[in-house]
C-alpha cells in the first residue's frame, strides 16, 4: 500500500477526519482511546480499538498510557504491517485543501532554499512571511540569534515532507498568547530546508516508511512528545524539508496556560538536547523519564 494516513481520535468523528477518510489514493488509519465512543465508525478506512491496539502489544499500550496522542505511535505499526510506502501524519483538527497529499517528494530530490545559519537549529516559520513567530520546540534562547540571510536553491533529498498549515500555525503557547495570529502562508517561500536539525511536528507531516523505526511521539514529555521525536530522527540522519501549506487548522479548544505548563520541559531543554544529539542521537534518552525510553525500546521491537 502506497501511503496511510495515521491520525488520533477521543472524540466522535470531525469533519476533517471525514474528509482524510474520503480522499482516493490514501488509506486513513484511526487510533482510538478509552473516551472514543464505542459506536465509532469509519466509511473506508481502519479504525482500531483500544482491544485492538492491546492486542497488537500491550506492554507498549501500558508504558504509553491511554487519552493522549501518543497512541498515534500504534497507527506507525499499523502502517508497517499494510506495507505503506508513505506514511502521513496528520491531527484531527486539520481541514485539508483540495490536491492534499498529491505533490510529494518525499524519497526524492526536491529543489528548496536551503538555509545556512552556524546555530545548532533552525527555525522554519521565521523564514516564512511571519518572521515574528516561531515553530513549538524551536529553543527559545536562539530566537533574537535567527539569521535568514544566507540561502541558496539547492537539491534535498527529502526523508520528511513537513506541509504547513493555514489558520492557527503550530507555535508554542507564549507565542500564541502574544500574537494570536491568523495565518496565511506565502507559497513562494516554499520548499525550505536548513543545514541543521529543525523542529517539526506531527500535524500534517509526510515519512518515508523506513523512517518509521526511528520515530515515536514520546509519551510522559507533555507538548514535546512529536518535537523530540523530530529532533531525534535528523540526529539519526534523516531530512526534513518544509512544504507549502496543504491545510488549514480549525484548532480544538485549548487552555494556553495548560499548554504552556506542558511545554515548560521544552522551554527548559530543547537548546541542550539539540547541541547533545548532534554528537549523539542517543543522549536524548538522557532527557527522557524511563518509562519514555522503555516505550521507544519496546516500539522499536516491532522493526
Amino acid at each position: 500500500m502506497n501511503g496511510v494516513i495515521v491520525t488520533t481520535t477521543i472524540n466522535p468523528p470531525t469533519k476533517a477526519v471525514r474528509l482524510f477518510d474520503a480522499l482516493p489514493g490514501w488509506h486513513l488509519v484511526v487510533i482510538g482511546d478509552r473516551k472514543t465512543p464505542d459506536d465509532y465508525t469509519l466509511d473506508n478506512g481502519t479504525y482500531v480499538g483500544t482491544a485492538e491496539q492491546e492486542k497488537i502489544d500491550k506492554v507498549l499500550s501500558d508504558l504509553i498510557g491511554w487519552n493522549c496522542i501518543q497512541r498515534r505511535n500504534f497507527g506507525f505499526l499499523v502502517a508497517q504491517e499494510m506495507g505503506a510506502e508513505i506514511v502521513a501524519v496528520v491531527d484531527d483538527d486539520n481541514i485539508p485543501y483540495e490536491g492534499w497529499g498529491t505533490d510529494l517528494f518525499v524519497g526524492r530530490e526536491v529543489e528548496a532554499s536551503v538555509f545556512t545559519t552556524s546555530l545548532p537549529a533552525f527555525d522554519p516559520v521565521g523564514a516564512t512571511n511571519y518572521p515574528h513567530l516561531w515553530h513549538r520546540g524551536y529553543p527559545l534562547p536562539l530566537l533574537a540569534q535567527r539569521d535568514y540571510s544566507a540561502s541558496a536553491r539547492e537539491p534535498v533529498r527529502a526523508d520528511v515532507q513537513a506541509d504547513f498549515w493555514d489558520g492557527d500555525p503550530d507555535i508554542d503557547a507564549i507565542c500564541r498568547m502574544q500574537f494570536a495570529p491568523n495565518c496565511k502562508f506565502d507559497e513562494a517561500v516554499f520548499p525550505i530546508a536548513a543545514n541543521v536539525m529543525s523542529p517539526f511536528n506531527s500535524q500534517n507531516t509526510f515519512l518515508a516508511a523506513r523512517c518509521l523505526r526511528d520515530y515515536f511521539l514520546f509519551p510522559h514529555v507533555g507538548r514535546m512528545d512529536d518535537i523530540w521525536g523530530a529532533y531525534y530522527l535528523q540526529a539519526k540522519g534523516s531530512k526534513v524539508v518544509f512544504a507549502k501549506a496543504s491545510v488549514r487548522q480549525e484548532r480544538n479548544p485549548h487552555d494556553p496556560l495548560v499548554d504552556m505548563r506542558r511545554e515548560y520541559l521544552g522551554y527548559e531543554n530543547n537548546l541542550a538536547i539539540v547541541e547533545a544529539v548532534r554528537e549523539d542521537p542517543d543522549a536524548l534518552f538522557g532527557f527522557l523519564p524511563d518509562e519514555s525510553v522503555a516505550a521507544f525500546e519496546r516500539y522499536r521491537s516491532h522493526f
